[in-house]
């Protein structure tokens, strides 16, 4: 193609392909400014506005009475209540998943015997309250004074007195684990249930024993499903365990109720002690749920959670990194 008469054109002034595909140095200088969202901002200024009144108040305010608060946080009589919370809620949480654990099994069972057992007492348990459960309990020396073993319906091995085995803390960890098999039960049996039917059928087809299939293969993934769930049954327990001053132990409630009575003026620091102690125990138990989460998350998960630590680390990196970047601008 000839050119027009009067034209000339030179190969350096023709802007190459890469030259066209770049963007101008101008626009590369540009910072990219995120979407305003003042409403957003609003919203967070009112909420810190509140947090700050509330921490204000919190502080400052004389009903609290924080001298006492710190006079009674780590006296001996209450660290000795808290102590007794920590048995009860230990040993019922073991007897309370072991026995959830049964009668999951139980439930999913092919016995229609077990089955309806299972249901009936999970159904019964959930359906009474904890403290009737406990008061009963408390009453059972009552109802049956010795207690037997031997052939059913026939004679007796040998007896022994009821009322000599039903200690305080005995009468409450029972009734604590009941009460919380039924409910870690169904968390079970949910997470039994979860495990994909592919992975039943692979072990059998090695022909590999049912015991040995729930235990290594089915119950190790159901895991991921019930840690969750049965750490909100955990957290739970904790708390109900305050209600075994009703039965004559003297946890952590109940010495805090205890000294209330003796001491009427230092009723509300008492409770105040009573909460951050229990705040402590809950805590702890959700970072050991974050950390047994994470554990069975490995194979379900293309990269494992975060730790806090991790987090923290890569806040400051982006930190570190946001302040070269304003400081190269």
């Amino acid at each position: 193609m000839s050119e027009p008469p009067g034209t000339t054109v030179s190969l350096a002034e023709t802007p190459s392909a890469d030259a066209r595909s770049d963007p101008p140095a101008a626009l590369t200088a540009q910072r990219v400014l995120p979407l305003r969202r003042p409403g957003r901002w609003a919203v967070t200024v009112v909420v810190l506005v509140l947090v700050a009144q509330f921490v204000h108040g919190l502080a400052t305010n004389p009903f609290y009475q924080w001298s006492r608060f710190g006079y009674w946080f780590l006296r001996p009589t209450i660290l000795d209540g808290l102590l007794i919370t920590l048995e009860v809620a230990a040993l019922s949480a073991v007897l309370g998943l072991a026995g959830g654990i049964l009668l999951a099994v139980a439930r999913l069972s092919k016995s229609p015997v077990l089955r309806a057992v299972s249901w009936t007492y999970v159904w019964a348990l959930r359906s009474v309250p904890l403290i009737v459960v406990l008061i009963f309990l408390y009453n059972f020396s009552a109802l049956y004074k010795t207690l037997s073993v031997g052939v059913p319906f026939g004679p007796a091995f040998f007896s022994f007195d009821e009322s000599r085995l039903a200690t305080d803390m005995a009468v409450a960890v029972v009734g604590l684990s009941l009460n919380e098999a039924a409910y870690a039960a169904e968390v079970v049996r949910g997470g039994i249930l979860s495990v994909d039917q592919g992975q039943h059928e692979a072990a059998s087809a090695l022909g590999l024993p049912k015991a040995y299939q729930f235990r290594r293969i089915v119950f190790p993934q159901a895991l991921r499903s019930i840690t969750p769930n049965y750490v909100n049954q955990l957290i739970g327990l904790v708390k109900s365990t305050s209600l075994v001053f009703y039965v004559s132990l003297l946890d952590l409630f109940g010495t805090a109720q205890s000294m209330g009575s003796t001491y009427p003026g230092d009723i509300v620091p008492l409770l105040l002690v009573v909460t951050v102690w229990y705040l402590i125990l809950t805590s702890v138990v959700s970072v050991a749920q974050f950390y047994v989460e994470r554990y069975y998350a490995r194979g379900a998960t293309r990269s494992l959670p975060p730790t806090p630590l991790q987090k923290l680390r890569a806040g400051l990196t982006d930190l570190r990194a946001r302040i070269r970047r304003e400081a190269a601008i």
